[in-house]
């Protein structure tokens, strides 16, 4: 294989390793606070969140004022010299962007939820814990250390899920904890595998591994292994029932977090482990991709339309929209694989977006359900504004990132050399059928919830249209929806250089 990039050292600050350690260590003060301080415990958890943004950017920014566009930023510290375990921290073109995605989604969510009374300084200590979580495994070049961080966040969303959750939040709950930690027992065994199987010595070190030889039976072994990890995560089906179930019962800021950071941590292990790692091995599984993630398209946006829960409907479209990154994947063309990471931040972005706007609903009617619903155009037009608008992105408006993300991926199929015109055009035909479901559950759920008169007859004195927060955040989220959808070429600035150098692996191997 080709070693396709350069790699620099930080030898005088830790950047990297203050961005992934900050967040879990600085929450972890929160417990010497007073227990009547949730203001203070608040506006604490927001700060941290901003400097830890601050410090995203700033990597960022350092990152990309190399010279070279295949630089790589590292951390190297020797943890445990027994078997090679090391500290390793690196980001590059595919890694910068779901960094940046996370600081920015983490740093809202954490705004937008109000202010808790119930074990306050529990809540914020696990947000702040899944920030780490999070972000460690997009930084991570230590394929242990990517386990670690991997399960790091589990804990969190489990806690987050079942104590300030719904009716039928254990139960969703102890779902997602199953369903995670049971795929994470493949996780490990691939790993332990990767690391034992390479003719040369045991290494842990993503760059080194990406160098390794393989049998390729072992090597599409150990392909099903990450597979069904990342697969769990993503969520592709079928595993993806724990998804509508936890997001239904979790609480809007924490279905943020899920929806636009937990879901891409599995398609980014499927670039970062199963593409650069296993070139061959994905060569072999990728007409597959291609059938499971047309099929995901059509089932989730068919589905989509019969739940009667506002947030499992919106949850179900997530499901959706992840098919477009499998197609992408699965395509190894340097135009779907771009088009899969922009897809990968356009959505984490409409997906947060969309959840809190279901949450600020929530909170003025008290109702889930889309039946129940009805004419809240009248009483809340602020809020019918942006969630219609928000809604339109979902569906792919041209202007919009998701549009642009949709394109490019349709483009990266018909492009592809890998396969036959006859199978690209079945496939792209399966996409279109899932292009024209989406705005059947997308303006369904806009006529459900805002038009009619169920609710515009209520107490119109009891509905609160949106606040200065409440605005400012969907303000912030929607301008860089509509800046990538009319300037994608900043994302694709970031990756495209990376991504050639990953396909060198599929075509020099």
């Amino acid at each position: 294989m080709v070693q396709a990039y350069l790699v620099f050292t930080t030898n005088y600050f830790p950047w990297l390793t203050i961005v992934v350690a900050l967040p879990i260590f600085a929450g972890s003060f929160i417990f010497f606070f007073p227990h009547r301080g949730n203001k203070v415990i608040r506006w604490y958890t927001i700060c941290i969140c901003i400097i830890e943004l601050l410090l995203t950017t700033y990597a960022f920014g350092y990152h990309f004022q190399l010279d070279e566009p295949l630089i790589q930023l590292t951390e190297d510290y020797k943890w445990i010299h027994f078997f090679d375990f090391s500290w390793r921290l690196g980001i590059d073109g595919i890694s910068i962007g779901p960094v940046l995605l996370t600081g920015f989604i983490t740093t809202l969510s954490t705004l937008a939820a109000r202010p808790v009374t119930r074990e306050s300084r529990l809540f914020h200590f696990l947000l702040l814990a899944m920030y780490s979580g999070q972000i460690g495994p997009f930084s991570s070049q230590d394929i242990l250390l990517f386990f670690i961080m991997w399960e790091l966040e589990l804990i969190p969303v489990y806690l987050l899920v079942s104590m300030w959750g719904g009716k039928k939040r254990l139960y969703s709950a102890t779902k997602f904890i199953l369903y995670t930690a049971g795929s994470s027992a493949f996780l490990l065994m691939a790993i332990l595998g990767i690391c034992l199987a390479g003719s040369n010595e045991p290494t842990l070190n993503f760059e080194t591994s990406a160098n390794q030889s393989y049998p390729v039976e072992l090597e599409i072994l150990f392909y099903i292994g990450f597979f069904i990890a990342f697969a769990v995560k993503s969520p592709i089906i079928p595993f993806h029932t724990w998804l509508p179930d936890t997001h239904g019962e979790a609480h809007y800021s924490t279905c943020m977090l899920l929806a636009g950071i937990l879901l891409k941590m599995g398609a980014y292990g499927l670039v970062r482990i199963n593409m650069e790692l296993l070139p061959r091995a994905h060569s072999v599984f990728s007409p597959y991709l291609l059938i499971v993630g047309t099929i995901q398209i059509i089932y989730a946006a068919s589905t989509s339309p019969d739940q009667r829960n506002l947030k499992k409907r919106i949850a179900y479209s997530s499901v959706s929209h992840m098919g477009f990154i499998i197609l992408g994947l699965g395509s190894i063309s340097d135009t779907g694989i771009n088009g899969s990471i922009l897809q990968i931040i356009s959505h984490g972005l409409i997906g947060a977006a969309l959840f809190f706007l279901a949450g600020t609903s929530y909170d003025r009617i008290r109702f889930v359900y889309l039946d129940e619903m009805g004419g809240m155009a009248i009483t809340i037009p602020k809020i019918f504004t942006t969630f219609s608008i928000l809604s339109m992105a979902s569906l792919a408006l041209p202007g919009m990132s998701g549009f642009v993300a949709e394109l490019i991926v349709f483009f990266g199929i018909l492009t592809s050399k890998k396969y036959l015109l006859i199978p690209k055009i079945i496939i792209t035909f399966g996409m279109g059928i899932g292009i024209i479901l989406t705005p059947i559950y997308s303006l369904s759920m806009l006529r459900q919830m805002f038009y009619g008169y169920k609710l515009s007859n209520a107490q119109n004195s009891y509905f609160v249209d949106s606040g200065p927060r409440e605005l400012f955040l969907s303000i912030s989220i929607l301008l860089p929806i509509i800046s990538i959808g009319i300037y994608p070429d900043f994302v694709f600035s970031l990756s495209v250089d990376k991504v050639e150098a990953l396909l060198s692996n599929f075509f020099y191997s």
